[in-house]
């Protein structure tokens, strides 16, 4: 997905499934942020490790979505991540 950095979790979130949803809590600044389920399931497998890639395939396998819808949600929930501090961009493997 061009445009969109390979990411990981800010280690002063805390992220919390409840149900279908998530919930993360950013101990710098104590905001607390509601993720739905494809936001949640996102956040699961980009702090499980998985890159881009295998992010939007393990999605597009789970979700009835088109490849472009799936790729303009990722692409602004992962900017919107990023712009609070909830995401860094990972470094280069």
């Amino acid at each position: 997905m061009p445009g969109v950095p390979d990411v990981r979790p800010n280690p002063e979130v805390v992220f919390r499934r409840l149900e279908d949803e998530g919930v993360l809590v950013h101990l710098g600044t104590n905001r607390i942020y509601s993720l739905n389920r494809t936001g949640a399931r996102l956040w699961e497998l980009v702090a499980a490790g998985h890159g881009r890639s295998e992010v939007k395939e393990e999605m597009l396998s789970e979700f009835d979505v088109t490849e472009q819808q799936l790729e303009r949600e990722i692409e602004t929930l992962v900017s919107s991540l990023l712009d609070e501090g909830l995401f860094t961009v990972a470094s280069s493997r």
